[in-house]
């Protein structure tokens, strides 16, 4: 009887082995097929961007996104994924990490075994990429609102600022076991503000100091519209963002295939696919109701809309219900162009596509709301109940290290004179200008238009020339037709 009680005993610890193998490569593919579709947001905002910019600045805009992947991923490999694992407790904790989180952060040092492709582990590899592609997203975020000025450069520093260090912060501190967490209660389960919220603020630090596009505003301060080259592009764009929102939330859940209900949040919570599907679904339609209405028919705040919905209502992504969502999505989208709106012709700033109200104020709105909403709800390991105090602690967190991190990099290139091209160059365009093409060999330039705010649209050359002028003494500015 005791040979075969260790024989049932043996195979009982051999099946359960086993059980827990599929479950972490059920895990690991989860995450690997994430990423190809996290991919579509990084292309939505390439297309975004570049159909946003004028003719002159079309490859300009869509290199710095390439640019984007190709120095934050290394950056983030060997500092950024670190800085998430050693700084949970708010300073750094040692290669043992956080007492919640045991070995964590000795395993996210560039050299560690679990930073690489490792028979051993097959989490930590697939994990890293997933916020590697995270970190591209922040990045493309803050080049959206600084295109057709900014030089490629300093925009390189500052995206490797935001995407390897600024947003790594905040994900540290806010997600999993960090300490806004574990002391109050945070929770931002999709990344309202811990992604959306800090890039947005960090751009705004960095517009504000980059100034706006010659000929924005006129002498009485007032806003005019540049066209983009193409408003289709800048649409289709919006869509494979939201296409790749999907990828987005799906790497911010972790399958437990051996436990009910089957997954977790960021927080070590029960929760499922359905539950995320649902809030995004949602909140992509209410926002592009509120943005309809908010904006009277304008077609790129109504497509926006839609994004600032889903950012509205992303931390809540485990716990609200569908109507909720509707309701939430609806007046987070309509407030954010109202915002928008607010930035460009009341503040005077030149946030090209709106950039801090539909990341950065969508984002804060929602983990406020989150607080009134769905106090009590406990978060995290510890269990510790949500409330409108501890996501006013986030959010007083990640503004001053988003727009704090982003103004103060930017006031050193701008005084530094590296932070904007030249103003003929800007005129010029940056393309003719850089690359000696302006890409579109098929056709001639049209002349570029301008809205003025009376709503008229006139040919942009004599007024651009008229602003240098002014600028430069009556000097004559290199404006082409």
């Amino acid at each position: 009887m005791d040979v075969l009680a260790t024989v049932f005993a043996q195979s009982a610890e051999e099946v359960a082995g086993q059980l827990g193998l599929d479950s972490l490569i059920l895990t690991e593919f989860y995450f690997y097929v994430s990423i190809p579709l996290m991919w579509l947001i990084h292309a939505g905002f390439l297309m975004y961007e570049g159909g946003a910019s004028r003719r002159k600045n079309v490859m300009a805009t869509v290199l710095k996104n390439f640019l984007t992947i190709a120095v934050v991923t290394p950056t983030f490999y060997y500092f950024g994924w670190w800085i998430y694992g050693c700084f949970q407790n708010g300073g750094y904790s040692g290669a043992s990490g956080p007492d919640n989180f045991p070995d964590f952060c000795g395993a996210t040092y560039p050299w560690s075994p679990g930073s690489g492709g490792n028979l051993g582990d097959h989490l930590l590899g697939v994990f890293l990429v997933a916020f590697i592609v995270f970190s591209w997203v922040t990045g493309s975020i803050m080049s959206g609102a600084v295109i057709e000025r900014i030089r490629l450069s300093s925009y390189l520093v500052l995206t490797v600022c935001l995407g390897s260090i600024a947003w790594v912060f905040a994900a540290s501190w806010g997600w999993s076991v960090g300490w806004l967490t574990e002391n109050y209660g945070y929770h931002d389960a999709a990344a309202s503000m811990v992604v959306h919220g800090v890039a947005g603020f960090f751009a705004l630090g960095v517009v504000m100091n980059l100034g706006p596009r010659i000929g924005k505003y006129d002498s009485e301060g007032r806003a005019r519209e540049f066209r983009g080259h193409n408003i289709h592009l800048t649409l289709i764009g919006l869509m494979l963002i939201y296409a790749g929102f999907y990828g987005f939330y799906m790497a911010c859940i972790t399958p437990l295939s051996t436990t009910f209900p089957g997954y977790v949040t960021i927080y070590f919570t029960p929760v499922t696919l359905s539950a995320f599907c649902l809030t995004l679904t949602f909140g992509f339609a209410a926002g592009f109701v509120g943005g309809y209405f908010a904006s009277k028919a304008d077609p790129y705040w109504t497509m926006a809309g839609a994004l600032a919905g889903a950012v509205t209502v992303s931390c809540g992504a485990d716990i609200y219900h569908p109507s909720f969502t509707w309701l939430l999505a609806l007046t987070g989208s309509m407030v954010t162009v109202w915002v928008g709106n607010w930035i460009e012709k009341k503040m005077r700033v030149d946030d090209a596509v709106g950039a801090f109200a539909v990341h950065g104020f969508a984002g804060l709105f929602g983990i406020l709301m989150l607080g009134v909403f769905a106090g009590g709800y406990p978060t995290g390991v510890a269990n510790v109940p949500t409330s409108f105090g501890g996501q006013l602690m986030g959010a007083m967190t990640m503004i001053p290290l988003g727009f704090g991190l982003g103004y103060g990099v930017s006031w050193v290139l701008k005084k530094l004179n590296l932070l904007r091209v030249s103003p003929e160059v800007e005129l010029e365009g940056i393309d003719v200008a850089e690359y000696g093409s302006d890409f579109f060999p098929e056709s001639a330039p049209s002349p570029e238009p301008i809205v003025l705010p009376t709503g008229e649209q006139v040919p942009s050359e004599a007024l651009l020339r008229e602003e240098y002028a002014k600028m430069n003494g009556g000097g004559r500015a290199p404006v082409r037709a």
